[in-house]
């Protein structure tokens, strides 16, 4: 792993929104805190030059910074855009195993929000892979067919006491079930990328994120290796039962 990306992944700010931001009518967004990882080589990232945000750096030593999510409890799972603007939200998945630096959930038929309040139920069982070291997650869907993943690029995840959180940047890679593979969205990446601003160093490490995913993929390694999603699930039922 490239250094700068490990000095992202270690680094917690707190940004404080405007409280009445996000409030919608199922109240999702109670307190206007949420947390991202924005330190990059001691400096902040600038999502914003609206300026709508103060942004401070706090440690992990405050009770609502980095909770560890507890084996067996249930999380929502919370997307963003580098905007600050929320993209998509998991309502239940039940975490399996929970660290510092490593979430596995699995979820099953969850509803799923959109940023523009539309809802949707998610069709077939899946295992979510979240980890502080990369910049991907990996969710590996359980169908008649075969396990396919979809792998979304995006910030390493934090956790605070309302849910899971990172920022999504629009590549992703789906993965067959014969582990043959193909990058999706790379116009929308570049759209959002000159829209939004995404910084330089942003650019190179979630490139340097998409040759690693890869990597994993050719080598079945992480939650690509042939029992990963199967052992994670079986864990996943004893929890429905």
């Amino acid at each position: 792993m490239h250094e700068g990306d490990r000095d992202i992944g270690h680094s917690l700010f707190v940004l404080n929104f405007p409280k009445n931001r996000y409030n919608n009518k199922k109240n999702i967004f109670r307190n206007g805190i949420y947390i991202f990882l924005l330190a990059i080589n001691g400096q902040t990232v600038n999502l914003d030059r609206k300026d709508v945000w103060t942004i401070h750096k706090t440690t992990t030593k405050e009770g609502r910074i980095m909770r560890i999510p507890t084996e067996g409890e249930t999380i929502q799972i919370h997307s963003y855009k580098h905007n600050g603007f929320i993209h998509r939200i998991w309502d239940e998945t039940t975490v399996l195993k929970g660290t510092k630096s490593l979430v596995i959930g699995g979820n099953d038929r969850t509803i799923v929000t959109e940023s523009d309040g539309r809802t949707w139920v998610t069709r077939e069982p899946a295992i979510c892979y979240f980890h502080t070291d990369h910049w991907f997650n990996i969710i590996g869907m359980i169908r008649e067919d075969g396990i396919y993943y979809y792998c979304n690029l995006g910030s390493p995840f934090v956790y605070d006491s309302e849910a899971l959180k990172y920022i999504d940047y629009d590549l992703d890679i789906k993965v067959f079930p014969d582990m043959t593979y193909t990058l999706l969205d790379e116009d929308e990446y570049e759209y959002h990328r000159k829209q939004m601003g995404y910084p330089d160093v942003i650019d190179h490490i979630l490139k340097r994120n998409v040759d690693n995913l890869v990597r994993w993929i050719r080598q079945r390694k992480g939650p690509f290796s042939p029992d990963f999603i199967d052992i994670w699930y079986e864990r996943y039922l004893t929890y429905r039962s």
